[in-house]
């Protein structure tokens, strides 16, 4: 994949506000007073009176700030460094008394539009298909009832995975370098979707209502000692209040973890993969862990709690079904091969790592020498890279990767109307693959063809309507071809996906104001100016 076009969102949105108009534009602004966002969660809870905690409506305006400062809180100007942990925050769950499935739905979809605008995430096609075709692969064999799920990666070397209630299942790419196996992989993502179709967060949350009273007259007594009889006492009294309500959180939160790992095993059974790579991944987590402290520590673990005990559970649970040998799959090793070049500080460092593992297993050096493919291509060493796929060619020709692997070859050579003509004759053999879709969009991009790369986008974002990507490059196909009011309505959609809704208004205002004429056309952007609406009153309520 050609480094150009795999660039994290934050690096998409730098370029896009470059582009845009200077009017009334600015750029999302990096946060670093966290304290104040903190504490003002803090004051939402402190100077309310106890009945009114048990409120709906304060309680989802207390969900929504949380959220908000808890992404505000990960995200820091120097996020775009590879080797920054991104912290994320565990909101797999939300209150049946206080929410209904549907805003439940509603809820996850909101803050996966701020976590966009505050988070690096991955671009890669290729990479998205695969974990999504996972993800539906191992919904369908468990209990979730609710199967509008919607996949993020997040661009962080870490080991970590989360979900949010709605549907919203986030992985790090960094996961798949520390997964030596699919199984292994499938293992954490099941763990997700079993707290999703357990409703973990809306037990968590009614758990946390029977316990607020208690504790919240425990802190505020704590804030009248501090003003009134000095700080130490009062100190004293918050520190013990916190401690009794962390160390119940904390039996929760394992039980929790307990039952999610019991539901997941068996959506791996029912799935037909292995078992026993749910320990296996437990132990290389733990063994990740063993002399890390604080910030050190895998993510995964900090939200998940482990314990030696946990990690026997797992593997006697497994010994109640025969152990499978199931062969490494080529495709998941090409994904680890994908992301490793991702990861990576330079092409030339990733190349060199894709040699050093030429030399293992059949299927180990094929993924190497793939990713060897990459790393050349994006260095701009174009002809050795064909050079190494075409040794690749001869054991799978009709293999997607390299379909696509080859055509960013010809397009990194600025040979881009023979990479189209490639990538449109694959298409007719997998129509609308979103991989195949893209690139080659970005072919005829490069090779001038702006008129057709917008028809194919047009057409391809009836399927995939909710990839920020797709509408950034819309945008700039349509910018290229002179439709100025589908440029601006591509800026909306890509604006709403990445939660910057004042900026997606004024884009489709932009557009309305150029079809005041066309009164089909006024209709449907008006419609839309009142779906942002909605989404801002949503955040507001």
């Amino acid at each position: 994949m050609c480094r150009r076009f795999s660039l994290t969102t934050a690096r998409y949105r730098e370029n896009f506000y470059a582009r845009l108009p200077s009017k009334g534009l600015i750029h999302p602004r990096q946060i670093d007073d966290h304290p104040t966002h903190v504490e003002y969660c803090m004051l939402m809870i402190a100077t309310k009176p106890v009945r009114s905690l048990l409120a709906p409506r304060f309680w989802n305006r207390l969900l929504i700030t949380l959220m908000s400062v808890l992404l505000l809180c990960v995200t820091t100007p120097s996020q775009a460094q590879r080797t920054e942990k991104l912290k994320i925050p565990n909101l797999g769950e939300s209150s049946t008394s206080l929410f209904s499935a549907e805003y439940e739905y509603q809820l996850g979809r909101a803050w996966l539009r701020v976590f966009r605008s505050q988070a690096a995430t991955v671009n890669d096609p290729l990479l998205f298909s695969y974990l999504e075709d996972l993800i539906f692969k191992l919904a369908a064999e468990s209990e979730l009832e609710d199967r509008r799920l919607e996949l993020v990666v997040v661009d962080n070397p870490a080991i970590n995975a989360f979900a949010v209630p709605g549907g919203v299942i986030g992985i790090h790419n960094g996961l798949l370098l520390h997964a030596q196996t699919e199984d292994e992989l499938a293992t954490v993502i099941a763990h997700e979707i079993a707290h999703l179709s357990q409703r973990h967060f809306s037990r968590r949350v009614e758990f946390a209502k029977t316990q607020q009273p208690l504790t919240l007259a425990a802190m505020l007594a704590g804030f009248v000692l501090m003003a009134t009889a000095g700080g130490d006492a009062g100190m004293a009294a918050l520190a013990a209040a916190q401690a009794a309500a962390q160390d119940s959180a904390l039996r929760y939160s394992r039980s929790n973890e307990a039952e999610a790992d019991r539901v997941a095993m068996q959506t791996i059974v029912n799935a037909g993969m292995d078992p026993h790579a749910a320990s296996s991944m437990f132990d290389r987590m733990m063994q990740a862990s063993r002399y890390a402290t604080g910030s050190r520590i895998p993510e995964f673990l900090r939200t998940h709690p482990l314990s030696e005990n946990r990690i026997a559970d797992t593997r006697n649970r497994a010994r109640q079904y025969p152990k499978q040998i199931r062969p490494a799959k080529l495709d998941y090793q090409l994904m680890r091969a994908r992301v490793l070049n991702q990861l990576s500080d330079t092409p030339e460092e990733a190349a060199a790592k894709f040699r050093k593992e030429l030399d293992g297993s059949p299927r180990s050096t094929a993924a190497a020498r793939y990713g060897l493919v990459l790393a050349l291509t994006d260095a701009g060493r174009g002809d050795e890279a064909a050079l190494e796929l075409d040794s690749l060619w001869a054991a799978e020709p009709d293999r997607l990767e390299y379909v696509i692997a080859d055509a960013r070859i010809d397009m990194a050579k600025n040979e881009p109307h023979r990479a189209a003509k490639k990538l449109a004759d694959r298409l007719k053999l997998n129509p609308h693959n979103h991989a195949l879709t893209m690139t080659y969009a970005e072919a005829l991009m490069q090779d001038q063809q702006a008129h057709v790369a917008e028809e194919v986008l047009l057409e391809q974002s009836k399927r995939k309507g909710n990839d920020p990507y797709l509408w950034y490059l819309l945008a700039e196909v349509q910018g290229l071809s002179g439709n100025i009011i589908g440029l601006h309505q591509a800026r909306a959609e890509y604006f709403i996906l990445n939660g910057i809704l004042d900026q997606a208004e004024k884009q489709l205002r932009y557009a309305l104001d150029l079809v005041r004429n066309d009164y089909t056309t006024s209709a449907k952007i008006n419609q839309r100016i009142n779906d942002v609406t909605e989404m801002k009153a949503m955040l507001e309520s």
